[in-house]
């Protein structure tokens, strides 16, 4: 008997034992280790090595905005004042393409070369009336002279005179087709000096920057009557894009013309601002909704037509002393936690949350200001300390 309660009692040493030397290794283990499971008691030992590894984006507690808003869906489109369609005025065929589907072009640009008889008369209209003003000029100026020095008649002075504006109408109206036809002053103004072989040549130029977003014409195709393409190509500058909304009836209070919102493509993405730029009169009698569309700023062009996108219109906004991300909380036991820098790695806190809107929580208790909380991979951190208790517990 004697011997054994001895064994029994030599069993329990060696299981104290081996419980010790268990603790001791884990303490002494490179891993991470976690302590104790309860809220504001465990706590997730991490070197900085492996917290810079671990991206948990740690932030300083402060205060901040609540904004309550409405989250409506839209449609990315191309600004209406940012759009561009390039079309001819004459009748012709595209003798030269330059610029290609999908190229980026600046105003001024030559996008194609258009060989048109039509325009070959007219330049020529418009050349033969410039020597016909030039001569009459040099003869009104010379009968004018003549007239002031008493030398030739009052009637040979007025002739001179009907003579010089009957050219200079034909002339004026020589110039006006041209300016009908696409051509600019510029191009008019150098047209004594171009050869005559390249009269029936139009170049057709880019009226904006951006990018060719279509066009509808091969090389030798024939443009510019009913019937026929007229619109070689479309341009588009997405550097500034339109969001369409589309708003209930009740909500429309909440919106006015130059108010500041966000829009987002969701999926993690940064929420870009923008500003409302127009609210509908009219509501769909279908529907009972009404057009919104808000000017998105995009020079990254991360935003293309088309896109659906989430809007978030703010209508109230609430100053809190101290505000968490929602991505930083977690629930652990029905109570809501963040973790806490620590020296060691980070401590779970028990916070009390008051209110909210989609991206914060109000502290109302368990943080101080300028503590540095984990605001991103926090379920990482939560998992840890779930591993922690079900080692602990075995």
């Amino acid at each position: 008997m004697t011997r054994l309660r001895l064994l029994v009692a030599a069993g329990a040493l060696g299981a104290i034992a081996a419980h010790f030397l268990t603790l001791t290794f884990a303490h002494d283990a490179p891993a991470p280790q976690k302590q104790a499971a309860h809220p504001d008691e465990a706590i997730v030992r991490l070197n900085e090595r492996q917290i810079a590894a671990g991206n948990f984006a740690i932030q300083d507690v402060r205060g901040g905005l609540i904004s309550k808003h409405i989250v409506v869906p839209g449609t990315i489109v191309p600004s209406g004042e940012r759009i561009a369609k390039v079309s001819v005025r004459l009748l012709g065929t595209v003798a030269e393409l330059r610029k290609r589907l999908g190229d980026d072009v600046r105003e001024g640009d030559v996008l194609a070369i258009i060989e048109s008889r039509e325009v070959a008369d007219a330049k020529s209209q418009y050349l033969a009336a410039k020597v016909a003003l030039d001569l009459q000029d040099t003869l009104f100026s010379r009968s004018k002279s003549l007239f002031e020095s008493k030398v030739s008649s009052e009637n040979d002075y007025l002739r001179a005179k009907t003579a010089f504006e009957d050219v200079r109408i034909k002339f004026d109206v020589a110039r006006q087709k041209l300016f009908a036809l696409g051509l600019t002053g510029d191009q008019i103004a150098v047209l004594p000096q171009q050869p005559v072989e390249s009269l029936r040549l139009q170049e057709l130029r880019a009226p904006m920057s951006g990018r060719i977003a279509e066009r509808r014409v091969d090389l030798g195709s024939l443009v510019g009557r009913e019937g026929q393409e007229s619109e070689l190509f479309v341009i588009v500058d997405s550097s500034v894009v339109w969001a369409e909304l589309s708003l209930q009836a009740a909500d429309l209070a909440a919106v006015s013309q130059g108010q500041q919102i966000t829009v987002s493509t969701g999926a993690g993405s940064a929420p870009l601002p923008a500003i409302i730029m127009f609210v509908s009169p009219l509501l769909d009698k279908d529907t009972r909704s009404a057009r919104v569309v808000a000017s998105v700023d995009n020079p990254s062009h991360i935003l293309r037509p088309g896109t659906f996108v989430t809007a978030e219109i703010p209508f109230q906004q609430i100053q809190a002393e101290l505000l968490v991300p929602k991505a930083a909380m977690q629930s652990i036991d029905g109570q809501s936690v963040v973790f806490v820098r620590t020296p060691e790695g980070f401590a779970p806190r028990r916070i009390v949350t008051g209110r909210e809107d989609s991206r914060s929580f109000e502290v109302t208790s368990g943080l101080t200001a300028n503590e540095k909380i984990a605001t991103a991979n926090t379920f990482v951190l939560k998992a840890d300390l779930g591993k922690s208790a079900a080692e602990h517990q075995h």
